[in-house]
């Protein structure tokens, strides 16, 4: 009977900590598809006189995570860019591409569980690019800067095995650029976007 009681203290402890990891050199690597999406009313330039709206877009992305202690991790996001309208008082005026790549200090709950959530805190450079002026802005040259800001993360990873993961979560980034027309400066504008998606992941 003893030995009974003791299997089964012992299976339970296994199932309790399957997906558990070691302290340091662990590596999750995930691959997915994000959504980009502005907060409405991104401001206006122009002393007022145009309202700007940045559409939502979408791409597939990949991130980076070390684990640098069972709880602890550093993850960097990369994508493909993304592509987005720019609208002057509701009438497209442009379409740009981004580049938003972002740097976080993870915080992770629940490890050996099947549920793991996170959440971290970093910050985030965006690069613009590509800027082709449309409507209103046909025949200028349109120049949006680079934009350093803070970044907040949270999510949910869904451990299949002790390698695969599925992860849903989203960030807010802040995102503020300004805006150039031939040269002369127009304004500032706040994008300020959520980043929402899901990805697949490998842990190594």
């Amino acid at each position: 009977m003893k030995k009974m009681i003791l299997a089964a203290a012992l299976g339970i402890a296994f199932c309790g900590n399957v997906f558990a990891d070691e302290p340091g050199d662990t590596w999750i690597v995930k691959v997915g598809a994000h959504v980009v999406d502005p907060k409405s009313n991104n401001g206006t330039i122009a002393a007022g006189a145009y309202k700007v709206d940045a559409s939502s877009g979408s791409e597939a992305t990949i991130t980076g995570e070390y684990l640098f202690a069972p709880n602890w991790g550093v993850e960097l996001l990369a994508a493909l860019p993304f592509s987005h309208d720019i609208k002057l008082n509701g009438t497209k005026a442009a379409t740009v591409k981004e580049l938003p790549p972002t740097a976080s200090v993870q915080y992770h709950f629940n490890t050996g569980g099947m549920v793991s959530p996170f959440i971290g805190a970093g910050v985030n450079y965006t690069l613009f690019f590509n800027e082709h002026e449309k409507g209103p802005l046909n025949g200028t040259n349109l120049s949006l800067s680079n934009s350093w800001g803070p970044a907040l993360h949270a999510g949910i990873d869904l451990n299949i095995d002790h390698n695969w993961l599925i992860t849903v979560d989203a960030r807010w980034i802040g995102i503020s650029t300004d805006v150039k027309v031939n040269g002369a400066k127009l304004g500032s504008v706040d994008i300020d976007p959520l980043v929402y998606g899901v990805a697949v992941g490998y842990r190594f």
